[in-house]
């Protein structure tokens, strides 16, 4: 193991997913994805109400795109909606207009909640790039530059593969491993040599798919033993945790 970043001495890159490893925006999504179905679970009269929770969060919503998302927490409820357009209003009875309206609530979030970065991820970055390792950001958020903006990061990532990189691409996103994937092509690394550092479970299962040479999990929501059984080489409270090796 390299001493320094507590990672395999033959990896040259990292592959950082945003919300709850990077920036402490999780629990904004949490809380808005919590909103919106909430909202609509209550405007289904005949669907007794029962509310999305922490687990549905976690095993149905967090590190999808958006609208993967929508799809697969109401498969868990066995509710189907029309597909509907990207441009769909958020007052549109479809997943595409269901999932507008989280992210219309997510950035209202954003705006007066604010941004703030993890300080243990941030000095890992900086010297994951001090010992030359190549970077990049991986998540499923469109907003994701202007998050990074808000906290003067962009400048940590030499790639960024994003929600909207991957709609232009035309890349499924988490547990599939194409984003990440791509991530590591546009650094000219191969898999074997990238490190996937992750805190969502649909992450973890990207990273054991994609075959790449460790997996960190970042435990930010007491799930230490799931991120293991989904691929962790290695789970971590902060990333800072892992500088002493």
């Amino acid at each position: 193991m390299t001493t320094e970043l507590g990672l395999p001495d033959d990896i040259r890159a990292c592959l950082f997913d945003l919300d709850g490893v990077v920036t402490r925006t999780a629990t904004l999504h949490a809380a808005a994805w919590k909103e919106t179905f909430d909202a609509f679970l209550r405007e289904r009269e005949e669907t007794p109400f029962r509310p999305f929770d922490a687990a549905d969060y976690d095993e149905y919503v967090d590190g999808r795109p958006r609208a993967d998302g929508v799809r697969t927490f109401l498969f868990s409820r066995d509710i189907e909606l029309p597909e509907g357009e990207p441009g769909d209003p958020p007052d549109a009875g479809t997943v595409h207009g269901l999932g507008n309206r989280k992210n219309t609530l997510l950035l209202e979030k954003i705006r007066t909640e604010g941004v703030e970065a993890y300080d243990g991820s941030v000095r890992y970055i900086e010297a994951a790039r001090a010992r030359g390792l190549a970077t990049a950001v991986v998540s499923s958020s469109a907003n994701t530059l202007d998050v990074l903006r808000s906290i003067g990061a962009e400048a940590l990532f030499d790639v960024r593969i994003d929600g909207v990189v991957a709609a232009g691409r035309k890349l499924p996103g988490k547990p599939h491993p194409d984003t990440f994937l791509a991530a590591a092509a546009d650094l000219g690394v191969p898999p074997a040599h990238a490190a996937v550092f992750e805190d969502a479970l649909a992450g973890m299962d990207a990273g054991r798919a994609g075959r790449f040479g460790y997996v960190v999990g970042v435990d930010r929501a007491g799930q230490r033993d799931a991120l293991y059984a989904h691929g962790a080489d290695r789970v971590v409270a902060d990333l800072a945790d892992l500088l002493s090796g």
